[in-house]
């Protein structure tokens, strides 16, 4: 995952794009793992956790009517994070992460290892969808990163 981000750090600042990250179920982990990257604050705008629902509707401004009828953990939660995190913070590349990382909260609708990621580049939004098939906690936060780091680097 480190030699990505360095990868990505390193192409960011080549092309002048500044990268900013909202983030539910891997608690900041993504944010974590850019960071550890020397020279990762000339592109690194702004990391933000908003794991509650109370979070995501005060500080990204997601709807509590996109909530109550979709869940946090649903395309509509991710996109509406992804589009209002690049207003906060003004980065050019912007990538939001919602997902149930378990080993409870799931559901047959929603089971664990449900996540939405989000990715906005200007006026380009993406929001994909992954079913991790590894039930535990620990792998789903750690492949929700993995699936991050491509996404960027994809998009980019």
């Amino acid at each position: 995952m480190f030699d990505a981000a360095r990868q990505i750090i390193n192409i960011l600042k080549n092309k002048k794009i500044t990268l900013s990250v909202a983030e539910s179920c891997t608690g900041g982990m993504l944010s974590q793992v850019i960071t550890s990257v020397n020279g990762a604050s000339e592109v690194f705008k702004f990391g933000i956790i908003t794991y509650s629902n109370q979070s995501k509707i005060k500080y990204l401004k997601v709807p509590l009517k996109i909530i109550k009828k979709y869940g946090s953990v649903s395309e509509e939660c991710c996109r509406s994070m992804v589009n209002n995190l690049s207003k906060v913070s003004k980065a050019k590349l912007n990538i939001a992460i919602t997902g149930i990382a378990g080993p409870k909260g799931g559901s047959k609708l929603k089971p664990v290892g449900l996540v939405y990621i989000g990715i906005k580049k200007n006026s380009r939004t993406e929001i994909n969808k992954f079913l991790f098939k590894k039930k535990k906690r620990k792998d789903i936060r750690i492949n929700s990163v993995k699936k991050s780091l491509e996404l960027i680097k994809n998009f980019i």
